[in-house]
């Protein structure tokens, strides 16, 4: 899968858990829990979205892992089945 793709993709998920994201404002370096108002549960639920839509078994130990929206779609290029 293509970033651009993946990208939409996660973004599209994010937006299923907080519909008022503005996805264009997002900046892809910064930790996305600074830049939206999504709590642990939230954050918990997102990454439940991810594995259950894109088939990526995500371990609580990569939690740490996953700051930012670049770090994210890197986790899950590199998870993603070929």
């Amino acid at each position: 899968m293509k970033r651009e793709d993946l990208k939409t993709r996660v973004l599209g998920i994010l937006t299923t858990i907080a519909p008022e994201l503005d996805a264009g404002g997002l900046r892809a370096d910064e930790p996305l829990r600074n830049q939206i108002d999504l709590d642990s549960m939230d954050w918990l639920n997102f990454l439940v979205a991810l594995h259950e839509q894109l088939k990526v078994d995500i371990p609580e130990a990569d939690y740490g892992k996953l700051a930012t929206l670049d770090d994210l779609l890197a986790y899950l290029k590199e998870k993603l089945p070929a």
